[in-house]
């Protein structure tokens, strides 16, 4: 058992994961014990307490609590990738350099573990190599069942860029969804509050997010401001549309629960939009039925961010899954005909 150790952050650790560079340095130590650290307040960033997700900022002082020994603690085994899995990873890349990997994520595949999750993208990556010593590292997330443009960190240099990058909200992110009934105005903005309901599964499974007003923010505990653009690229009729969707923040299940909010659920959202097909006088339900997919019709469709090296602004676009793409060929939509960036054309 080591004793108490105290630990700057380095500048190439900047905006990292106060998780994540712990277990780089020490590899022995499970998730759950640093979590556990940090609620009990033995875990502590410059003498105040932290949470396993807190961003760390070169010149902090980490006081790390005594840790067992690495021969004492029993190592599990390495994961065996099947070459299904590894075949579905590789041919979900977009883009790749020296510095970063850029994933056309699948739908339904988690980005990591937990709630039961041991299959994911974090637990695939070593997949992704590509010839480095090292597995990409995630430095974002998107939803189980969003599929879409996903950027991960090849270096510790790479992932401290574009974790700042998305902590500064540098970058700009468009989603494609398909959602129940049409919004009107056909622009607009979306600023309701969000709080986490407990779920009433194991462990708090089955949370959702529930929608609060902005006047109302400040005095519920555990709320956030959460700001959503959306703007109507297309739609049929009154019964469903074709949106375009920009998370002005980056709150859970931002996108799904201030749709559903306005009366416009995304389809497939049975979490926020019900299964039904009904429109009951505050919304639609979240199905359209006949051959239309019952999975979600959240896209993550492009992505603009600095490169974390160069600086250059790269933008990157994943085509439709494939229960999408035959929603929108049954509707008559034609992807290569929407705007790149449907806000300015309507601007």
């Amino acid at each position: 058992m080591s004793g108490v150790q105290h630990i700057a952050v380095a500048e190439d650790a900047a905006e990292q994961r106060l998780d994540r560079w712990l277990r780089r340095m020490f590899p022995h130590v499970s998730q759950g014990r640093v979590e556990k650290m940090c609620r009990k307040g033995d875990l502590r960033v410059d003498k105040g307490r932290v949470k396993a997700n807190t961003r760390l900022q070169p010149g902090q002082v980490v006081r790390i609590p005594p840790l067992p020994d690495p021969g004492t603690v029993a190592a599990k085994p390495e994961a065996v990738i099947s070459d299904a899995d590894a075949k579905l990873m590789q041919d979900s890349v977009i883009y790749r350099d020296d510095d970063i990997i850029v994933l056309n994520k699948p739908a339904g595949l988690a980005v990591q573990g937990g709630s039961g999750q041991t299959r994911h993208i974090d637990g695939l990556a070593d997949a992704l190599r590509f010839g480095m010593d090292t597995k990409p590292k995630l430095v974002h997330r998107l939803d189980k069942d969003t599929s879409g443009v996903f950027v991960m960190a090849r270096t510790g240099r790479a992932a401290a860029g574009l974790a700042k990058s998305f902590h500064l909200r540098t970058t700009r992110k468009i989603y494609w969804a398909m959602v129940a009934g049409s919004p009107f105005p056909k622009m607009g903005t979306v600023r309701y509050g969000l709080v986490k309901a407990a779920g009433h599964g194991p462990h708090g499974a089955g949370e959702r997010m529930h929608c609060i007003h902005p006047d109302e923010v400040e005095q519920t505990e555990g709320a956030k401001r959460a700001t959503t653009d959306y703007a109507v690229i297309e739609a049929v009729g009154q019964r469903a549309a074709w949106v375009g969707l920009v998370p002005i923040t980056g709150r859970t299940h931002q996108l799904r629960a201030h749709m559903a909010e306005i009366g416009h659920p995304i389809i497939g959202d049975g979490k926020y939009g019900t299964n039904s097909q009904v429109n009951e006088g505050d919304g639609w339900g979240a199905q359209l039925g006949g051959s239309v997919s019952r999975k979600l019709h959240l896209h993550a469709r492009s992505l603009a961010i600095p490169h974390p090296v160069s600086g250059a602004k790269m933008t990157f676009t994943a085509p439709l899954p494939d229960h999408m793409a035959q929603t929108w060929d049954f509707f008559g939509f034609d992807p290569a005909e929407a705007p790149s960036d449907p806000f300015e054309e309507q601007e």
